[in-house]
């Protein structure tokens, strides 16, 4: 800070331009609220189709989106300026009261004409000051310098006040290239702490990791974990620290072949990797170039390995995928670093030679899942494309150029044809305490096609209405609250997809040694609930299942798809729970408001239903005669996990359209989104979806034969059974409640519907469904 600017300081422009931020800050708040209440509102109530409904509605609630990012930017930089003008006008006011103290004092304060002063001992006569610049004769010396000193105190605070206002607002400015910061500081002081705070992790983060002390680890980590979505720390840390540095940091901190094994540091190392990860992730939807710049290195840094000693001198994938295992990050980053991954792995995707887990690889940098030891990068990739679904779409998407309906293996995502048929996935459990069947990419593989499909993070919060993200703040969408259904035409592109590769021919035989994906896509089809009804409708654009913004997949793909999910016992619990939900829904929605029922709409709600039930119970008896009575008891398991929702007092959430069916921890149960055909108010609607989901029989293997072939065949009879029993319940359900009974024209109408859907289904499974695997 000069002395001279600060001096003659005149601070009243900087007053006005303060005064103008903040009536600028009104007209944004004003815009903010007619964008929100008036423009997105409208766009998320309009009865839009098409192209309307897929792109135009998203893009109103990103550009909505904008005037709130632009009135939180506008607050940041008037809260910093307004802290900075009051902050330089007292060291101005200090300033003029010292120099005045120096004429009492018979000194002299003078202007040097390049920034600096000069202090000295006024002469006796008038005119005739002590020679030199701070030269005082020994009795003014004391004097002197205390003035010298008071005066360089105040200007070097008056310069840090203006330079890291400086820096603040640089980097508030520069986080969004194109739009607006959502940076957000109440005052400048806030973001100056962030600033300081990341550069004091960034010098402790440039240390040799074995000199660390577990006291500077836990001060890292404490402040990693306090400012994980601070925009201004994450981008000054990371670019400070520089991405070589990070990752070095990480892989000595963690590494298993440290000098001494120390639990304390094990737990400061475990919470680092998920510290690290959700700042990264923070720092890279800044849009600075330094920003721009680090994601490049980091992406470079990939393939080679890191040249140290710890961890066994891993590759830079190995360590980044650990981290990005948290977070939100930038969907380009994201499919950049992904594709940089997929080609260096697809050439060396070679049986017996895989590169990632293998003897020589032992540097074990996950600890966040039982049976993955995090040697292999992409399952940590595929991890973060699950907490990051716009990223997901994106790298799943299909080829630039494919139209229409997805009918040939050209239509598919390279990315997803290699990770589902080419790539050669192998267990990564530890060798103790470990399941080393189990293959924990695969179980990530599901996350992303999740994500990618649905719209919401695999572990969302959201999709339970409470708690947090297994994976940390996986937010900032851009869509309305009040709009929970986030299917675009992007994730339909991926559905369909989806459903085309696993209702294939070889569809089932891919699931057979994929097991872990059996949950994923169980969830998946049951988000798609309502698409695979219409589906089986022919898509008939008339028909009360259409919509045609959402996936289209033809009925023999959809029959196939179906096939292929009724063969895996955690799927198809999935589909028969969310499919006996949308069936309740539909009925529902057949009834109009003064309570007259579309009788045509009732029966074919419960035919299309059946149908579905139809045939993943012909695919489950038919997975029971291929492999025997256990495999039914592997159905039954399934089904009663989900009966556990409703015995631990854990009922459905309800958001216009749309029922979350919640997670149970207790037998690894996640979340799952179901869609809704009616709009009844969220009470009713809770009631409703709990009742479908609250019902289920067992298939009991209670054997009257000692005949293996007779044991089987007893036992497809209950399989049945219990089919029609599980079709039943929303029907009997709408029955009771509206007043229809079984014996009336109606009522008979509605029986014989579910009987003709539920016999077509078993029907054509049986005769043109997938063929059962068997190991």
């Amino acid at each position: 800070m000069r002395f001279d600017s600060l001096l003659a300081g005149n601070f009243g422009s900087l007053h006005e331009t303060i005064a103008e931020w903040q009536q600028l800050l009104g007209k944004l708040d004003a815009l903010r609220r007619q964008a929100d209440d008036g423009m997105r509102a409208k766009a998320f109530k309009a009865d839009w189709a098409g192209v309307n409904a897929a792109v135009t509605r998203e893009f109103i609630a990103k550009t909505a989106g904008e005037f709130g990012d632009a009135r939180t930017q506008a607050t940041t930089i008037c809260g910093i300026l307004r802290d900075t003008h009051g902050e330089l006008a007292r060291f101005h006011e200090q300033l003029v009261a010292a120099v005045n103290r120096a004429t009492a004092k018979d000194l002299a304060v003078r202007d040097t004409g390049d920034g600096g002063f000069t202090v000295t001992v006024r002469s006796a006569h008038p005119g005739q000051e002590a020679e030199g610049p701070h030269r005082a004769p020994e009795k003014g010396a004391h004097d002197v310098h205390e003035l010298k000193a008071e005066i360089q105190r105040i200007l070097n605070q008056a310069a840090e006040s203006d330079d890291s206002a400086a820096e603040a607002l640089r980097l508030v400015v520069d986080q969004a290239k194109y739009g607006f910061s959502e940076a957000r500081y109440r005052d400048r002081d806030s973001a100056a702490r962030a600033v300081r705070a990341a550069k004091e992790v960034a010098a402790l983060v440039k240390k040799d990791p074995a000199a660390v002390t577990n006291t500077e680890l836990a001060r890292v980590n404490g402040m990693l974990a306090k400012y994980r979505n601070d925009p201004l720390f994450a981008e000054k840390f990371a670019t400070d620290a520089g991405p070589r540095t990070i990752l070095e940091f990480y892989a000595g901190v963690a590494d298993p072949f440290g000098p001494t094994h120390d639990p304390a540091r094990g737990e400061q190392a475990k919470q680092l990797q998920r510290n690290l990860g959700l700042v990264l992730g923070t720092a890279t939807r800044s849009d600075s170039a330094r920003m721009e710049s680090w994601e490049r290195k980091m992406v470079d840094l990939g393939a080679p390995r890191l040249g140290i000693a710890a961890a066994g001198g891993p590759h830079g994938f190995v360590v980044m995928s650990n981290l990005m295992r948290f977070g939100n990050y930038d969907d380009q980053f994201l499919n950049n670093y992904g594709d940089e991954l997929v080609a260096y792995d697809k050439k060396h995707n070679v049986k017996d030679l895989n590169p990632w887990i293998n003897n020589t690889s032992q540097g074990d940098l996950n600890f966040w899942g039982g049976n993955d030891r995090g040697r292999d990068p992409m399952t940590g990739f595929l991890q973060a494309l699950g907490h990051n679904p716009d990223a997901a779409t994106q790298f799943f998407s299909r080829p630039a150029g494919a139209e229409g309906p997805v009918s040939t293996a050209d239509d598919l995502s390279e990315n997803l044809t290699y990770l589902a048929k080419d790539r050669l996935w192998s267990p990564d459990a530890p060798p103790v305490g470990g399941d080393s069947r189990h293959v924990a990419g695969l179980d990530a593989f599901g996350h992303a096609l999740e994500a990618a499909t649905t719209g919401y993070a695999y572990d969302s919060s959201e999709l339970t209405r409470t708690g947090t993200d297994a994976g940390g703040d996986t937010g900032g969408d851009t869509r309305s609250p009040g709009d929970p259904d986030r299917r675009t035409a992007a994730t339909a592109g991926v559905m369909e997809q989806v459903a085309y590769l696993y209702g294939s021919p070889d569809g089932a035989k891919l699931l057979h040694g994929q097991p872990e994906l059996g949950d994923s896509l169980g969830r998946i089809a049951s988000a798609h609930i309502d698409d695979i009804n219409w589906a089986l409708s022919e898509n008939d654009p008339d028909s009360m299942f259409a919509n045609a913004d959402h996936a289209r997949f033809g009925r023999v793909n959809a029959a196939h798809f179906l096939s292929t999910l009724g063969q895996n016992p955690d799927a198809y619990a999935a589909i028969s729970t969310a499919e006996k939900v949308y069936t309740a829904s539909m009925l529902e929605a057949q009834v109009s408001a003064d309570g007259k029922i579309d009788e045509g709409g009732a029966r074919a709600a419960v035919k299309i239903g059946a149908e579905v039930h139809g045939t993943i119970d012909q695919a489950r008896a038919n997975q029971v005669e291929a492999e025997g009575l256990k495999k039914d008891a592997d159905y039954n398991k399934a089904m009663e996990e989900r009966a556990g929702w409703i015995q631990l007092g854990s009922g459905a959430a309800i958001a216009a359209g749309v029922a979350f069916l919640p997670a149970a921890p207790a037998v690894g149960l996640a979340a799952t989104l179901v869609p809704l055909a009616t709009d009844t108010g969220s009470a009713v609607a809770e009631e409703l979806v709990n009742k479908a989901i609250s019902g289920w029989s067992e298939t009991s293997q209670e054997q009257h034969s000692n005949d293996l072939k007779e044991q089987v065949k007893e036992q497809r009879d209950r399989i049945y059974e219990h089919g029609k029993l599980t079709t039943d319940e929303p029907l009997k359900n709408f029955r009771e409640k509206h007043g229809i009974r079984s014996e009336e024209i109606f009522g008979q109408d509605l029986g014989d519907s579910r009987d003709i859907g539920y016999s077509k289904g078993c029907d054509w499974e049986d005769r043109t469904g997938n063929p059962s695997e068997t190991s």
